[in-house]
């Protein structure tokens, strides 16, 4: 994807559009769907969205009990599949149960997540942001690229974040064993690794019929924060003192509903039928910053390098074969 593809098409939809409002009309009836994390947060949104319109949508949860739970009242029935994005076995597992079904599998949304938890380690000494973020998604795509192809149209979406905006990949040493632990930078990191990931698939695998595309939700309150503590969150400027929520952030936050449309509409638009490999923002493609961009808006030069995506598909692949 060069740069100058990176910029907005005017979907006629906006920050505060909810998902069903996307979807609104369409049949998908016949498309089968994988949303990870589909059981809170704004993934529950997604696979409400998806499942309203007639999509068979499957959730791998890492907490089966609470996905069945959380996803009984759905507009119709939703499959479970136990996995952990930490442990490469559960996803292999997952990935060989669907491949050997042989359906085909048209949308992928990889929406699960970790943010700003203090130092853990995974899987053979991984830092867990971009074990979690990245790594165990991209193991969970490659298990999938028979089922992927096979739809003959697929769509993949990476959720990344405006936290890419903090940093580039720490290129030479992403798992912080060489230098000081920052979980911001982490968390930043494994979103930009997340937007270049579809870069590169999207290149990679479009000749077989897989797009794939980058998200920012939106800001939204969720389980997400749950390793932020009130105090930082006030620091951060999302909240008050008091716990209430500032007037400004209230304007500027969306709903569960409506961070989960922006995803949505990159796995479903025909409006995107010609695109492949941007990174998107309330429920468009995203401009490319300049000089007058907002710290929380647009997408940085980084992650539309395809030179970069490249590095870092044959650097996590490495790292996957080795793991």
């Amino acid at each position: 994807m060069a740069a100058a593809d990176q910029q907005p098409i005017g979907s006629g939809f906006g920050a505060k559009t909810p998902a069903s409002e996307v979807l609104k009309g369409r049949d998908l009836t016949g498309v089968n769907a994988v949303v990870t994390g589909g059981y809170s947060g704004i993934g529950l949104e997604m696979v409400r969205a998806l499942a309203g319109a007639g999509a068979d949508v499957t959730v791998p949860a890492r907490r089966l009990d609470a996905a069945k739970e959380a996803l009984a009242d759905m507009p119709k029935d939703i499959t479970v599949a136990e996995m952990d994005l930490a442990d490469l076995d559960s996803v292999k597992r997952v990935a060989g149960d669907y491949v050997g079904s042989e359906a085909p599998l048209h949308i992928l949304i990889n929406n699960a997540g970790i943010m700003a938890n203090p130092l853990t380690r995974v899987g053979p000494g991984w830092e867990s942001q971009f074990a979690v973020n990245h790594l165990g998604h991209m193991a969970l795509v490659l298990g999938l690229e028979p089922a992927l192809k096979r739809a003959e149209g697929a769509r993949v979406v990476a959720l990344s974040s405006t936290a890419h905006i903090l940093t580039d990949v720490h290129w030479d040493d992403p798992h912080f064993r060489e230098h000081d632990y920052d979980k911001w930078q982490a968390y930043g990191q494994s979103k930009s690794a997340d937007a270049l990931f579809a870069n590169g698939l999207n290149r990679k695998w479009g000749e077989h019929g897989v797009k794939a595309f980058s998200a920012h939700p939106g800001g939204i309150f969720t389980d997400l924060q749950r390793h932020l503590p009130d105090e930082e969150m006030v620091r951060l400027g999302w909240k008050n003192p008091d716990g209430t929520i500032p007037e400004q952030v209230q304007k500027m936050f969306k709903t569960p509903e409506q961070g989960a449309s922006t995803a949505v509409w990159a796995a479903t638009s025909p409006q995107l039928e010609d695109r492949g490999g941007e990174y998107c923002e309330n429920c468009d493609i995203a401009q490319l910053a300049d000089e007058n961009s907002q710290r929380w808006e647009h997408a940085r030069e980084w992650i539309c390098d395809e030179e970069k995506a490249d590095r870092l598909w044959e650097m996590s692949e490495k790292m996957l074969s080795e793991a």
